[in-house]
């Protein structure tokens, strides 16, 4: 029996210290209690303008990572300053996700449609491929059917799907099943190519359930609830209460 993995994004730590230009609190203390308490990866995202994550976190992170022996997933715009650290650290994972710089956080999915976007995230998934092999690469993108088979034509190992606008409608308490319905038809689309399918962003205790009841997605990448959470009971309480839950919900297929 499979379940699905839990990539803890600890980038709004360094949100925290960033506000008051202090050391603390520390971004090392969240990656080694996030894996000691059961997270399978630890995700941060190195953006362009260096509003939480810094350069100096990424060493720190990946070191930690190293020892404990579990995954480092790097997301990152498809620059080419992001593509040499990419190659700098070779991660396991590289999660290539659309960035602006007047947006608060991640507001959707890479344009992989478009000839300028599709052929910049050639170039990057090819320079990372041919320098770190062993580096995996997802893209950040909607639960469009045109959209993925498009992203089956670039050299990557997994999508992860933009999960904003279900998680938005979950609170909102509207009806999730058009969502749902996406998220099945692009499951079948990326499996049968032998991809990974991920989920994330606005997730939280609560609306992730339906997903894992529907058991397809085999890895969530959650941060902003995780940490937000954390302020009353505690990282390594929260991230143990989504473990379990997640327990609950085998993957389709793997009983």
């Amino acid at each position: 029996m499979k379940w699905a993995r839990l990539g803890v994004n600890i980038d709004h730590v360094a949100t925290l210290r960033q506000q008051r230009g202090e050391s603390y609190p520390h971004i090392s203390r969240a990656a080694q209690v996030s894996l000691a308490t059961g997270a399978h990866q630890i995700t941060i995202h190195l953006r362009e303008d260096r509003r939480h994550i810094q350069d100096e976190d990424v060493f720190v992170v990946h070191d930690i990572c190293k020892k404990m022996g579990l995954p480092l997933n790097l997301e990152m715009g498809a620059t080419e300053e992001m593509t040499r650290i990419a190659l700098m650290h070779r991660p396991q994972w590289v999660c290539l996700v659309p960035e602006k710089r007047q947006e608060r956080t991640t507001e959707g999915g890479l344009d992989v449609l478009k000839t300028e976007n599709f052929e910049r995230l050639k170039k990057c998934c090819d320079d990372i491929k041919s320098s770190s092999p062993e580096t995996k690469i997802s893209l950040f993108v909607e639960a469009d059917p045109e959209t993925l088979k498009r992203c089956l034509d670039l050299n990557a190992d997994a999508v992860e799907i933009h999960t904003g606008e279900y998680a938005k409608d979950f609170l909102e308490n509207k009806d999730l099943a058009p969502h749902l319905q996406k998220y099945r038809k692009g499951s079948m689309i990326i499996k049968a190519r032998g991809w990974g399918y991920h989920a994330g962003h606005g997730l939280t205790l609560e609306s992730v359930v339906p997903l894992l009841q529907e058991g397809d997605f085999e890895e969530y990448n959650i941060g902003h609830w995780i940490i937000s959470e954390s302020v009353f009971i505690g990282l390594g309480h929260v991230i143990k209460e989504m473990l379990t839950l997640f327990k609950k919900y085998p993957l389709k297929g793997s009983l």
